[in-house]
């Protein structure tokens, strides 16, 4: 009966259907956009400081590199050759301290992302990654935003299109239930117990104090369980001079979602106690079309928006000698990227 009610949650709320099903409707915008470009694969050129514009199978070491230092969090590039020994010297030299978080240099949608607690975990880790992956320090900030930026070529100033609060998967006790009955309870939490149980394995046995939170996933990760609130309300001047101030120093940087961890609103938008774990670029989504509040009618004029500027900024770039992609090339691209999604998926 739980899973029929799991299947009906699904059915009547689109921020869970699969992607292609979400956007494959939206292929004849795409289509109008690329007459426009006269390239299918224009978004190449929106962010030339990124390899195949941001959209996919980009590493995510060169995007840090790219990004002013004193903005991100203290980042290790690990080969996946490299002996797991020499690896955790190099991490403790720079200073990281357990616990950490792994994650794959090219990768998506949070997939493969873990906090790693000891040496033995490490390891763990080492022997299931399939490809190079980055090792961070663990950003103690507790709330998460995702905010899309958009800066036409030639212009001095970019403008924020919209900004998404990210409540990570949690849980919070009644002094009666297990984890796993409060879990059971609400379909979000729900339909990520397979995972969980991988995860936590007899400890979701455990009864929780009444008013006790336990965070399932901290990771503002939609395909993990973390609730998107749209708080686009909330932008004001000095959050776009702030993010402005960053994105302008990354060279060919002009459209793209960040994801921001952060102390409080208010120090965000002053430019202080923040970290950018995440730099997206074509392939970015605008997260916030993902509040349940919003019908999926809502949701593709926002994502058609967000193209037209993309073919904009493209189009700006490309007349300024930056090229498309090829249609072979693009193919290319897109099946590395299904194949490396499969991978990263366990």
């Amino acid at each position: 009966m739980d899973s029929l009610k799991l299947i009906w949650h699904r059915i009547t709320h689109w921020e869970y259907w699969p992607f292609w099903l979400i956007y494959y409707p939206m292929f004849p915008v795409w289509l109008y956009y690329s007459f426009k470009a006269r390239s299918i694969f224009f978004f190449n050129a929106a962010n030339p400081g990124m390899k195949n514009g941001g959209m996919a199978m980009i590493s995510k070491m060169d995007i840090y590199n790219m990004t002013p230092t004193q903005f991100i969090p203290k980042t290790l590039f690990i080969d996946k050759n490299e002996s797991p020994e020499l690896a955790l010297e190099r991490i403790l030299d720079l200073d990281i301290r357990y616990p950490f978080i792994a994650k794959p240099d090219i990768g998506m949608k949070a997939f493969g992302v873990e906090k790693i607690h000891n040496k033995d975990e490490f390891l763990k880790y080492v022997g299931w990654s399939p490809s190079d992956f980055l090792v961070q320090e663990l950003i103690p900030y507790q709330k998460e935003v995702g905010i899309f930026y958009v800066r036409k070529p030639g212009e001095a100033h970019g403008k924020i299109t919209g900004v998404v609060s990210k409540e990570f998967l949690t849980i919070t006790g009644d002094g009666e239930s297990t984890m796993v009955e409060l879990i059971k309870k609400n379909p979000r939490s729900h339909l990520q117990l397979k995972v969980l149980e991988q995860k936590f394995g007899d400890k979701l046995q455990n009864i929780l104090e009444k008013d006790e939170k336990f965070v399932l996933v901290p990771y503002g990760s939609h395909t993990r369980g973390a609730k998107f609130v749209d708080i686009s309300h909330q932008i004001n001047e000095d959050l776009v001079n702030t993010i402005d101030g960053i994105c302008s120093q990354m060279k060919g940087f002009h459209y793209g979602r960040l994801d921001v961890l952060y102390n409080t609103y208010e120090e965000l938008c002053e430019g202080k106690n923040f970290s950018i774990i995440e730099v997206n670029g074509a392939g970015g989504e605008a997260t916030h079309i993902y509040d349940p509040k919003h019908c999926l009618l809502w949701a593709w004029r926002e994502v058609a928006r967000h193209w037209g500027m993309l073919c904009e900024i493209s189009v700006l770039n490309n007349q300024k000698g930056h090229s498309y992609l090829s249609f072979r090339d693009g193919r290319a691209m897109l099946k590395q990227n299904g194949a490396l999604q499969a991978q990263l998926k366990f």
